[in-house]
């Protein structure tokens, strides 16, 4: 008698979005996927990639559109805004204040949580052509990919959300 090769469930998830809200869903998503053995990647894409941004500025040589999308874009997990009611910088205040009383692990947390689940994060090349990011300004450990590759895994995929 063969055993039967058992494959793993595939989720994707495209993080267009770079507010901290939708940032957290995903990561709730994707954690809670890759608990349920679910093979899972996350395309970071356009706002998306600001999540995946390091938090301090990275000495990089950029011309000035570069520069300027730089200084105007969230610096990582830990700064995004609220989709609703940001509140000049307040909401995402009151929301992690509320977060941790409420023992939600914070969204720089949920990202270092789905690295060691194996989530494979991967950033958008295209977009971080477009926005002027580069390798070096983002997280460690990270793929770099275009849209075909993302829509090779999603083409597995069971579940496909886009955040």
């Amino acid at each position: 008698m063969t055993m039967k090769e058992t494959t793993k469930e595939k989720t994707t998830i495209v993080l267009f979005s770079g507010d901290l809200d939708k940032a957290i869903a995903a990561f709730i998503i994707a954690n809670g996927a890759a608990s349920y053995d679910h093979e899972v990647t996350i395309f970071a894409t356009f706002w998306g990639l600001n999540a995946l941004r390091k938090d301090t500025p990275v000495p990089i040589k950029k011309g000035f559109l570069e520069k300027m999308f730089g200084w105007m874009m969230p610096r990582g997990a830990d700064n995004l805004p609220l989709s609703k009611m940001n509140f000049m910088g307040m909401g995402p205040k009151m929301i992690k204040h509320i977060m941790k009383k409420h023992n939600v692990v914070p969204l720089p947390d949920l990202i270092g949580m789905a690295k060691e689940q194996g989530v494979k994060l991967v950033a958008c090349t295209m977009s971080m052509d477009l926005l002027g990011i580069q390798k070096e300004e983002l997280l460690d450990d990270l793929e770099y990919a275009g849209v075909g590759a993302y829509l090779g895994d999603a083409s597995e995929g069971k579940v496909n959300l886009f955040i």
